[in-house]
């Protein structure tokens, strides 16, 4: 099958050429799948898409008018394709269905760990000479309750880990997780009694129609004073306005962010050039209790192996038996 991968990277494009073992002729491109680059595909059976890439309505008409019969994601998610025009034009589409959940968890902790213990101012005021602790205390997290928003796998993960440090565990879920609590002791409560009594909130939901903005200025006020909140989902499950606003007011004592609603423009691509132009990621970048990373949780070893593993086995079905498990659409 000849298939052309958009948004390709020197992270991930050595793990698809090892799992495609020869059995594909892959061609990489670094651009982003959009209006502008959607000729590139012509001639080409399938093509592999990422976060930034875009397979809206248009584009996915004019991928059909080149041949392209197979979308296969090297992600979970897929609102960056118009599932039901390609399913009206017969492509289908593939997604990563699941992949380590340690990653996200754990980079949520590291957030945690470096926000609450100050980790980037110490390691500045090391550099430039000044060994003063004045501006470094933090708390231990040993006994605080950390309120858990979506316990699913990458959410349950972050729970353990929570749980090993000693916290006392609130969860807010549609669905609650019963193998994890029979595993450690949680508690589901709403959304309005964790945002209550949580000293930590992180979250973890997926997100649709009913998280879009779940955290916003209500939900904020209704927040402990000083808390850290960790965002490593999905941008759009947080107003970002309203969080600038709750930082300001202090509710929010810090924040880590691996996600940002209007991330696709920004994360992913060298800037250094080409300075953001986007207010309100600049203003919220220049909080000094603010850290944002740049949508790396899924980036380990382990992971990036699983996505490609995952993905060429969809192209793999779609060559030998035009049908993939994996199919969304």
């Amino acid at each position: 099958m000849k298939v052309l991968v958009y948004s390709i990277f020197s992270f991930d494009k050595p793990f698809l050429k090892k799992a495609a073992h020869g059995n594909h002729e892959l061609v990489f491109t670094g651009k982003s799948l959009s209006k502008n680059t959607v000729n590139f595909a012509k001639g080409f059976d399938a093509v592999s898409l990422f976060t930034s890439d875009d397979a809206s309505e248009t584009v996915l008409e004019k991928l059909y008018i080149h041949g392209v019969k197979y979308i296969a994601l090297r992600t979970t998610g897929s609102d960056n394709v118009n599932l039901a025009r390609a399913k009206s034009l017969a492509i289908k589409v593939a997604n990563v269905p699941t992949y380590s959940p340690y990653s996200v968890a754990e980079l949520a902790v590291s957030l945690l760990l470096a926000l609450n213990r100050k980790l980037v101012l110490g390691q500045t005021l090391m550099q430039i000479g000044d060994y003063r602790l004045d501006h470094l205390v933090g708390f231990d997290l040993h006994g605080k309750t950390i309120g858990i928003i979506g316990t699913g796998e990458i959410g349950a993960a972050f729970a353990r880990i929570m749980h090993g440090f000693g916290c006392s565990l609130l969860a807010f879920d549609r669905q609650e997780n019963k193998e994890l609590m029979d595993e450690i002791p949680i508690t589901y409560t709403s959304l309005e009694e964790v945002c209550k009594n949580s000293d930590i909130i992180s979250v973890h939901s997926q997100l649709d129609e009913t998280t879009k903005y779940l955290f916003n200025k209500n939900i904020f006020s209704q927040m402990k004073k000083g808390i850290i909140f960790i965002n490593t989902a999905h941008g759009s499950i947080v107003n970002t306005e309203d969080l600038v606003e709750a930082i300001e007011n202090k509710t929010l004592a810090a924040v880590g962010l691996d996600v940002y609603e209007k991330d696709q423009s920004i994360f992913f691509q060298d800037h250094t050039d080409s300075p953001v132009n986007d207010p309100l990621f600049l203003k919220l970048r220049s909080f000094p209790n603010v850290m944002i990373t740049g949508h790396q949780g899924f980036l380990t070893n382990e992971v990036l192996e699983g996505i490609a593993h995952t993905t060429i086995a969809n192209l793999n079905a779609w060559a030998y038996t035009g049908i993939s498990e994996n199919e969304i659409n």
